[in-house]
């Protein structure tokens, strides 16, 4: 491919969550590449023309259809990710679901991080089964910078990643947390990420006033996350629904055993007592907790089997070339 430019277009850009991560992690691994990247925020600046591209690369659904609608000209050609919010809620509300089926059927080709979201949207709109491409997340590379505070001596580091939203469930973690501390009081929890949702984030520094054993670290550079995962024991993730999360990829990455709620996004990485461990409910997250308190030998078992599965699984360079094949069949 010659001279291409791909023009990625992600909501709320400009805040470290997710799809920035996953949206920056691409753009650096298509320059990699030879593939020209320009990356623009569709929810902070009002566009009416977009820079020019060969094709424009939308990440998330909703999102991107709402901000088409405010352009002079809808790009052309388009193709869109599905990121996680756009398949588990906006796909299911009633006053959003249209958006996201206009957004879909006008893209080229769609993009799922899995098998199991593919075969969710299949079943809402099967006309377009033909156009959905399967692309796991690639796993990010970090500095060795240090981190924002340090780890106390002789504490167990519980590592909580998430922007703080309703859907996270944050409020939920503290409360497991705190019987968890009861029993081993050497505990400690760290919270990292940007307050989304205001009311949320009241909640939830209430609750963090409340134990000295909790410390809110707030939004981060994403290239200190590295240095935090470098000093946790575990890194939880208690979300109510989830797209496929970078955080827990980038965790395991560092051999952590990670100890995730039951949801589907979290399943397309975390396989129960294999790559980390499934809760369904607070006895069984505290049940898991305490194994790996207790047993150095599954914890470090679980983690170094995590590893192993995003090396095989979630590479750069095989996102990369996925991408660059799509990219290049809709030009062409």
């Amino acid at each position: 491919m010659i001279h291409v430019k791909i023009l990625l277009a992600s909501p709320n850009f400009h805040q470290p969550r997710g799809n920035t991560v996953t949206v920056q992690r691409i753009a650096n691994s298509l320059e990699k590449l030879a593939i020209d990247t320009e990356i623009i925020s569709t929810t902070e600046k009002e566009w009416t023309t977009l820079p020019t591209a060969d094709l424009v690369h939308g990440f998330h659904a909703y999102h991107f259809y709402k901000f088409m609608q405010k352009l002079d000209h809808k790009p052309d050609p388009y193709m869109v990710t599905i990121t996680g919010t756009d398949l588990n809620h906006d796909l299911f509300d009633e006053k959003k679901r249209k958006d996201v089926f206009a957004s879909l059927r006008g893209a080229e080709a769609i993009h799922v991080f899995d098998d199991k979201a593919k075969s969710i949207i299949i079943n809402e709109l099967p006309e377009i089964e033909d156009k959905i491409f399967t692309i796991a997340q690639g796993n990010s590379d970090f500095p060795g910078e240090t981190p924002p505070v340090e780890k106390a001596e002789d504490t167990f580091l519980f590592v909580l990643p998430a922007g703080i939203r309703k859907v996270k469930n944050v409020p939920a973690a503290i409360h497991m947390m705190q019987e968890l501390h009861d029993k081993f009081p050497r505990v400690r929890l760290w919270l990292v990420g940007p307050i989304i949702e205001e009311e949320e984030g009241k909640t939830v520094q209430e609750l963090v006033c409340q134990y000295d054993w909790v410390q809110y670290l707030g939004q981060v550079p994403h290239s200190t996350m590295g240095s935090i995962y470098q000093r946790a024991d575990v890194v939880i993730n208690t979300s109510h629904s989830e797209g496929q999360p970078s955080s827990l990829i980038e965790a395991m990455g560092y051999s952590l055993p990670v100890l995730v709620s039951n949801n589907p996004g979290n399943q397309s990485i975390v396989s129960h007592l294999e790559t980390g461990f499934v809760y369904n409910d607070p006895n069984e997250f505290l049940d898991y907790s305490e194994q790996i308190i207790n047993n150095n030998e599954i914890k470090q078992k679980i983690g170094q089997q995590a590893k192993q599965y995003i090396i095989k699984h979630h590479s750069n360079t095989n996102e990369a070339n996925a991408f660059v094949k799509i990219y290049k069949n809709i030009i062409e």
